[in-house]
C-alpha cells in the first residue's frame, strides 16, 4: 500500500491533541522563530571580525566581537536545548494521554471486536503506532518549519553579505533538490516494506510462541525455523534497502556541498583579489554553506518521518472512532439484586448465517441453581456471555429480577456476576493481585477468608512468600488445579449475586475437586447459580436442568422429572456419560 499525500486535515486532528499543552506548543513555535535568525548571525559576526577588526588590526574590537560570538553561541545552545526538550516533552505528553485513551477504549470494546481482531493488531496500535505518532512532534512540522526558517534566514544573510558568492553557491542546488527527491521516494518505499515485514514477523512470532507446546510436541522446530529464516531475511532486506538509500544520499550531499564550496573559493578568491568581495565574506561563506546544506539534507528524512507518523495516527484514530462497544444507557443500579434470571425467546448469532441460540426461554428464581447440559457448540457458554452483556442478543429479552439487563448500569450489573471459566487466565503478579485484580476495596483479610472457605489457603501458604508469591504470565508456574482454586477465590471474594461455573471443574483432578466441592455447595446456597455441567458432581444439587441442542431448549426441569422421560435427551446423556463416570469413580 502506498502512502497517501500529506493530509493537512489529519495533521490538524493530531495537533488538536495538544490542547491541554497549548502553552508548550506556543513555546515551541516561538523558539523555532527565534532560533532561525540567531543561528544565521554567527557567520555574519565572523565576517565583521575579519573585515572590521582583523584587517584593521583592532585588537580591542576583535576581543569584544569574540566575546559577543561566544555569548551568541551560548544563547543559541540554550535555546536549541529548550526547543528540543519542549518538542520532545510535547510529544511524550500527548502520547501518554493518547495511550491511556486507546487502552481505555480497547477495554470497553465488545467481545465481538476481539473475536475478529488479532491481539497483535491492538498491541501495535497501543505501542508501535503511538510511538510513531510521537515523531509528528519531535521531528514533525514544527521542526521542519524551524529548519525552513533557518534556511531562509541563512539565504537572506548570504545575499546581504555577497549576492555574487550566493549565486555561485546556489548553482549546485538543483542537483541537491533532485537527489533529495529521489532519496525521499526511495526511503518512503523502503519504510513501507519495513512496516509490512515487521507486521509479518510479529504475527509469526506471536503465534508460534503461543503455540510452542504444539510446535515441540510434533517436532516442528526445524520447519518453523526455516519459515522464520525467510521472514527474517525479507525483513533484513527491507531494512537494507533503506540503509542503501541513506548510504547514497548523505555522501552525495557532502559531494554537492564540497562542489559548492569549491566553486565559491575558486570564484571568490579572484573577486577578493579584485576587491569585489571582502576577505571576511569569503571566510564566512563556508559556514553559510554548511548551515544551508545541513538542514536540506535532513528535511527529506523529516518529511518521511512526518508522513509515517500521520499514517500511524490515522490507524489510531480509526480505532478510537470504532463504535464497536456495548451501549451503557442503563441507570438502574444492581446493588440489591436478588438474582432471579429469565430468558424470553432469546436469539443470537456470532455470524448472521449461523444462529447459535434460537428462541431460548427459561427462568429460575433467586437463590436457585440451574445446570445447563448439552453437546459442544450447543450454545451453553453463549448464554453466559449474553447474561454478562459481553454480546448483545439479536432478539428476545433477558432480565434479572424482572428488569431487562439493558436497564442496568453495565458495570454495576457485571459487578454482581462472577464467572469461573474452565480456561483460567492469571496475570503476571502476586496471588493477591490475581484474587483482587487490584481492587482497592478488597482487603487482604477478605481474600484470606475466601481462600480458607475453599481450602485454597493451605496450598497458598506452602508457596514461597505465600500470598505474595509471584505468578508467572498466564499462571505457568502453577498447576491447573491451583489456578482453578485461585479463580474460585477470586469469584468468592467479589461476593456476587449470580455465580456462573462454566465447566469450572472439568480440568481438575478428583482430589482437587473434592477440596472445592464443599465450597461450591456452600456458595450456591447463598446465590443464584448457573452451572455449565461437565461432571456429575457439579449437577447433583441443581434445582433445574436445561438441555440445549443446536441452540434450542429441548428439555427443562428437575433431575427427577427429566429422568422419568424414557426417550429424553437428558436421560440419554446421563446414562451414556454420567453413569460411566460414576462407575469409574
Amino acid at each position: 500500500m502506498q502512502p497517501k499525500k500529506f493530509d493537512f486535515q489529519l495533521y490538524k486532528k493530531v495537533i488538536q491533541l495538544t490542547r491541554p499543552y497549548r502553552g508548550t506548543l506556543w513555546i515551541c513555535a516561538i523558539l523555532a522563530v527565534v532560533i532561525a535568525p540567531i543561528s544565521s548571525l554567527r557567520p555574519y559576526l565572523v565576517n565583521v571580525m575579519v573585515d572590521d577588526h582583523i584587517m584593521k588590526m583592532d585588537a580591542p574590537g576583535l576581543s569584544q566581537m569574540a566575546l559577543l560570538l561566544i555569548g551568541l553561541l551560548i544563547v543559541e545552545s540554550f535555546l536549541r536545548y529548550f526547543f528540543i526538550y519542549a518538542t520532545g516533552f510535547l510529544g511524550q505528553s500527548v502520547i501518554r494521554d493518547l495511550r491511556s485513551d486507546v487502552f481505555r477504549h480497547i477495554t470497553n470494546l465488545r467481545m465481538r471486536y476481539f473475536d475478529k481482531t488479532p491481539i497483535g493488531t491492538s498491541t501495535t496500535r497501543t505501542i508501535n503506532d503511538l510511538e510513531t505518532i510521537n515523531s509528528v512532534f519531535s521531528e514533525g512540522l514544527i521542526t521542519i518549519i524551524a529548519d525552513i526558517l533557518a534556511l531562509l534566514a541563512v539565504l537572506v544573510m548570504m545575499f546581504a553579505t555577497s549576492y555574487k558568492l550566493t549565486l555561485i553557491c546556489l548553482t549546485t542546488m538543483p542537483i541537491l533538490l533532485i537527489a533529495t527527491y529521489f532519496f525521499k521516494e526511495s526511503v518512503r518505499k523502503s519504510f513501507q516494506k519495513v512496516r509490512t515485514q515487521i507486521a509479518v514477523m510479529n504475527a509469526f512470532l506471536q503465534e508460534r510462541i503461543s503455540g510452542m507446546r504444539i510446535v515441540q510436541i510434533f517436532n516442528a522446530e526445524r520447519q518453523e525455523a526455516v519459515k522464520f529464516k525467510k521472514i527474517n531475511r525479507d525483513y533484513t532486506k527491507a531494512n537494507l534497502d533503506s540503509i542503501f538509500a541513506y548510504a547514497l544520499f548523505f555522501p552525495a550531499v557532502e559531494i554537492i556541498s564540497a562542489a559548492s564550496l569549491g566553486l565559491m573559493v575558486w570564484w571568490g578568491s579572484g573577486w577578493v583579489l579584485e576587491s569585489e568581495v571582502t576577505l571576511g565574506a569569503l571566510i564566512a561563506f563556508p559556514i553559510y554553506i554548511n548551515m544551508l546544506f545541513r538542514p536540506i539534507r535532513m528535511l527529506a528524512d523529516k518529511f518521511n518521518t512526518l508522513q509515517m507518523g500521520l499514517v500511524a495516527s490515522e490507524r489510531v484514530f480509526n480505532l478510537l472512532e470504532t463504535p464497536d462497544f456495548i451501549s451503557n444507557k442503563g441507570v438502574v443500579k444492581a446493588d440489591n439484586i436478588k438474582g432471579a434470571i429469565a430468558f424470553d425467546d432469546v436469539d443470537f448469532a456470532y455470524d448472521t448465517d449461523y444462529p447459535i441460540l434460537k428462541k431460548v426461554s427459561f427462568s429460575i428464581n433467586a437463590g436457585e441453581t440451574l445446570a445447563i447440559v448439552g453437546p459442544t457448540g450447543s450454545g451453553k457458554s453463549t448464554m453466559i456471555n449474553l447474561l454478562s452483556r459481553f454480546y448483545e442478543r439479536d432478539g428476545g429479552e433477558i432480565s434479572v429480577d424482572q428488569i431487562p439487563i439493558e436497564d442496568y448500569e453495565l458495570h454495576s450489573l457485571r459487578s454482581k456476576i462472577a464467572v469461573v471459566l474452565q480456561d483460567v487466565f492469571l496475570f503476571s503478579g502476586t496471588i493477591l493481585d490475581n484474587i483482587s485484580l487490584r481492587n482497592e476495596h478488597i482487603s487482604k483479610e477478605q481474600m484470606i477468608q475466601a481462600a480458607k472457605m475453599i481450602h485454597a489457603h493451605e496450598f497458598i501458604m506452602r508457596l514461597p512468600n505465600n500470598y505474595e508469591f509471584h505468578v508467572s504470565e498466564r499462571g505457568s508456574n502453577l498447576s491447573m488445579g491451583q489456578r482453578q482454586l485461585i479463580s474460585f477465590v477470586r469469584a468468592m471474594v467479589y461476593d456476587p449475586a449470580i455465580l456462573v461455573l462454566d465447566e469450572a471443574t472439568s480440568s481438575i483432578d478428583n482430589e482437587t475437586e473434592a477440596i472445592i466441592q464443599f465450597a461450591i455447595e456452600t456458595l450456591i446456597k447463598k446465590r443464584s447459580s448457573i452451572i455449565i455441567a461437565h461432571r456429575l458432581s457439579t449437577i447433583r444439587h441443581a434445582n433445574k436442568i436445561l438441555v440445549l441442542e443446536h441452540g434450542e431448549v429441548v428439555e427443562f426441569g428437575t433431575h427427577d422429572d427429566l429422568m422419568q422421560r424414557t426417550d429424553g435427551h437428558y436421560r440419554e446423556l446421563y446414562e451414556n456419560q454420567f453413569l460411566k463416570m460414576v462407575e469409574s469413580e
